[in-house]
C-alpha cells in the first residue's frame, strides 16, 4: 500500500478532462487512508481515487472547487460526518463497487445539499428493501441515482412512504447502521460453514433461470449482501421467482461467512460472463 503523501499528489497525473474540468488522477495506488489532500491546493474540479484500498470516506480538508469525486473499486464501508463542510460544492459522488452494507450508513449524505448524482452500484446496500426510495427521501435533490434518472413518480412514492409518524418510524426501522469500524483493526470473522445443500441447489437454479446479464448481476449482488436465493425468494404460481418480505438480519459476521462460500460458487457458475461483469464494475469511472 502507498501513503497518500504530498509528494504523491505532486507527481500524479493532472489534466483537463473531456468536460473541461481540471482532474487529478490518483487511481490504482492502493491508498488505504485519505489524507494530505490539502496538497492539491484546491486546484481541481474532479479527483479520481478509484482502484485503491480506502475503507472510510473522510479526511478531506476544505476543497471549495471539488465537484466530482470518483471512488470506484475501493473498500468503503463508512461515510464520514460533515462532508458538506469539507466539500461544500460536491455534486457527483461515485461509489461503485464498494462495501456499504446498510441504509443507515447513507444518512450522512443527507447533509450534502449540493449532491445531484450518486452511484452505489455493486454495493450490498442496493439489495436492501426500499433502497432506492430511501435514498431519494434522504437526498431529495438527487437527480441521478445509480446512473438512472430519478423520476417524478419515484419522488412521489418516496414522499408517501416516509411521510408522517408512520413513515418516520419506517425509516428508523430500516436504517440500520454497520457496526463501528476501527481503521487498522483486523476484522473478526467466524469460521465459514458454507451454504447448505438446499441453498446450493437454490443458487444453481437461480443462475440457470437468469435470462440476462442484469439478472446475473442482481443475484451476485444478493450473495455479496449475504442473501441466499433459496432463503429469501420463493417460487411464484407462474414459475417465476418473486421476492418475499425481507427477513430480519442476523449477525453480520455469520451473513458474511455464508456469503463467502456462496459467492465463490456463483463465480464459478458464471465464468463465461466474467469479462463483461468486470467492465460493468467500472461504470462511472
Amino acid at each position: 500500500m502507498v501513503k497518500l503523501s504530498a509528494e504523491l499528489i505532486e507527481q500524479a497525473a493532472q489534466y483537463t478532462n473531456p468536460i473541461r474540468d481540471r482532474e487529478l488522477d490518483l487511481r490504482g495506488y492502493k491508498i488505504p487512508v485519505l489524507e494530505n489532500l490539502g496538497a492539491t491546493l484546491d486546484q481541481f474540479d474532479t479527483v479520481d481515487l478509484s482502484d485503491n484500498e480506502v475503507r472510510k470516506l473522510d479526511g478531506f480538508p476544505l476543497l471549495k472547487r471539488l465537484k466530482t469525486l470518483l471512488m470506484n473499486n475501493n473498500r468503503i464501508c463508512r461515510i464520514g460526518e460533515n462532508l458538506e463542510r469539507s466539500l461544500p460544492n460536491l455534486r457527483e459522488l461515485v461509489l461503485t463497487n464498494n462495501s456499504i452494507q446498510e441504509l443507515g450508513d447513507l444518512d450522512t449524505l443527507a447533509s450534502v445539499k449540493t449532491l445531484t448524482l450518486l452511484s452505489l452500484l455493486r454495493n450490498p446496500v442496493t439489495n436492501k428493501k426500499h433502497y432506492r426510495l430511501y435514498v431519494i427521501n434522504k437526498i431529495p435533490q438527487i437527480r441521478v441515482l445509480d446512473f438512472q434518472k430519478v423520476k417524478l413518480k419515484e419522488r412521489q412514492e418516496a414522499e408517501k412512504m416516509f411521510k408522517g409518524k408512520r413513515g418516520a418510524q419506517l425509516a428508523k426501522d430500516i436504517a440500520k447502521r454497520t457496526k463501528t469500524f476501527t481503521p487498522g483493526a483486523a476484522a473478526q470473522i467466524d469460521k465459514r460453514t458454507g451454504p447448505s445443500q438446499a441453498e446450493v441447489e437454490a443458487i444453481k437454479n437461480a443462475i440457470a433461470s437468469a435470462s440476462s446479464l442484469a439478472e446475473v448481476e442482481r443475484l451476485k449482488g444478493m450473495l455479496q449482501a449475504g442473501q441466499i436465493p433459496g432463503r429469501n425468494l420463493k417460487q411464484g404460481t407462474t414459475g417465476m421467482m418473486v421476492d418475499e418480505e425481507e427477513q430480519e438480519e442476523g449477525d453480520l459476521a455469520q451473513e458474511l461467512d455464508t456469503n463467502g462460500s456462496a459467492a465463490e460458487m456463483m463465480d464459478e457458475e458464471i465464468e463465461e460472463n466474467d469479462q463483461v461483469v468486470n467492465k460493468m464494475s467500472h461504470v462511472g469511472s
